[in-house]
């Protein structure tokens, strides 16, 4: 598997760039940026340089009020940081075809709209224990990667790539092209987690507690899966679940 994975940088801490100019240079230098803040109402020909500069571009852009910018930093930001990340995001269709030619079968973890940043440590621990090959996020309504989420991870997010895309529908096409089936692991089912073969190429989909998977990867999947649950609690955490629908691929694949 290492062999198309590209080393992280081992930076544990948040970095930020503060001021038009410095985030538009930033960009160009070709820094990993986390996301963007920018004042609420900012405007002048140097925004709409740095808006054009992210026309196209996997960087969130979050309009907040100047108060949160202050929170932030007490420096003259000009009404706009960036944060940026400790990780290099990679690209799934760059990724997908390096494991079928490294004679790997891929596993992929596809996390749709789970923001809590220890949950996405956790998941990317047991991910990276359980031979997951890449986990692909949204590029809105994502947990930052930072400090939390790398301790929770064990370190583990610096060894597993992470891939942010803009249309999770889109890939996930573009997974079944490239001959993954989807599994997506939800309650809105009668099977179970162990219907599907994990012996085939595969990307498992997760969803947020609160609002599951999307309809629109829902209606895409070629498997909906549940897992078995008794008791009077009727969900599990989204981290726990992972792992219990992740090792069951694993038991497959070690049978």
């Amino acid at each position: 598997m290492d062999n198309f994975r590209r080393p992280q940088r081992a930076k544990e801490n948040n970095e930020f760039v503060f001021g038009i100019r410095a985030v538009i240079e930033a960009i160009k230098a070709g820094r990993d940026i986390e996301t963007i803040y920018v004042q609420r109402g900012l405007g002048g020909d140097l925004f709409l340089e740095l808006k054009a500069l992210l026309s196209g571009s996997l960087i969130p852009l979050n309009t907040v009020p100047v108060e949160k910018l202050n929170r932030m930093s007490q420096k003259n930001h000009q009404g706009v940081i960036a944060v940026i990340s400790p990780i290099t995001y990679q690209n799934i269709e760059d990724l997908v075809p390096a494991i079928f030619e490294s004679g790997e079968t891929p596993l992929i973890l596809v996390l749709d709209s789970i923001t809590d940043v220890r949950n996405m440590g956790a998941i990317a621990r047991t991910a990276s224990c359980s031979g997951v090959h890449a986990i692909v996020v949204p590029l809105k309504n994502a947990a930052q990667i930072n400090a939390d989420a790398i301790k929770t991870s064990a370190g583990a997010l610096f060894n597993i790539p992470i891939c942010r895309h803009s249309n999770l529908h889109k890939i996930c096409l573009f997974l079944q092209e490239s001959g993954l089936q989807l599994v997506a692991c939800t309650e809105k089912t009668n099977d179970l987690i162990y219907a599907p073969d994990y012996m085939l190429p595969t990307a498992i989909i997760m969803g947020s507690e609160d609002e599951g998977i999307s309809n629109d990867l829902l209606r895409v999947a070629d498997h909906l899966a549940k897992i078995p649950m008794s008791g009077k609690i009727e969900s599990l955490n989204v981290s726990v679940s992972a792992g219990v629908i992740l090792y069951e691929a694993v038991r497959q694949r070690n049978a």
